[in-house]
């Protein structure tokens, strides 16, 4: 579910009726986009590479990177094999592992790795979303995926009419770096 922008936000921006397309459809393009800025933005969350379970009521994860996580807390978990949804966190074993409180999981006592890794967040995107520049960051990454589903042939219009190729290319986030530039988790660039 969107938390920065909604469907009737993209359709304004858009100019398509709900009718043409319904809040299911243009949701799956805000999923999209969110998850795309998001990676980029300062979060609380850090990847899992693996988890073990000791008991059906306990199970162990190790993140990639130092989590900021404290007993108690409520997370929320995504792509974990077995586990997503918020779960509590019911012991700190070290800055990279923990322990979560689980119904019904199947005990291994080996660990068990996450491929793709699965993610443990705090908050998400939510903090973000009364922020202007993320906000429209957003949009036009969704206005992006919306005209390259939309784009007959692979080709897009322009203001003369003219055909010309349209691809979604590797640098569409660059496009948005400059208004997302002062939230950006330094993390999340290499080099």
């Amino acid at each position: 579910m969107p938390v920065i922008v909604t469907a009737a936000q993209l359709r304004a921006v858009l100019g398509v009726s709900s009718s043409l397309y319904n809040d299911a459809a243009l949701d799956d393009i805000i999923n999209t986009s969110e998850d795309a800025i998001g990676d980029f933005l300062v979060q609380h969350k850090v990847p899992i590479n693996a988890q073990r379970s000791e008991s059906t009521t306990r199970t162990i994860l190790h993140a990639t990177q130092p989590h900021h996580f404290y007993a108690g807390q409520t997370v929320t978990l995504s792509g974990i094999e077995g586990h997503t949804g918020s779960k509590v966190i019911a012991e700190i074993l070290d800055t990279y592992t923990f322990k979560i409180i689980t119904t019904g999981a199947t005990v291994h006592n080996d660990w068990r790795f996450e491929i793709p890794n699965g993610i443990v967040s705090f908050n998400d995107l939510s903090q973000y979303s009364g922020v202007d520049a993320v906000q429209e960051a957003v949009l036009q990454i969704a206005i992006d995926v919306f005209q390259s589903r939309l784009a007959a042939g692979g080709t897009q219009q322009a203001l003369d009419y003219t055909p010309a190729p349209y691809r979604m290319g590797r640098t569409l986030l660059y496009k948005v770096t400059g208004l997302i530039s002062k939230y950006i988790d330094s993390n999340s660039q290499v080099g």
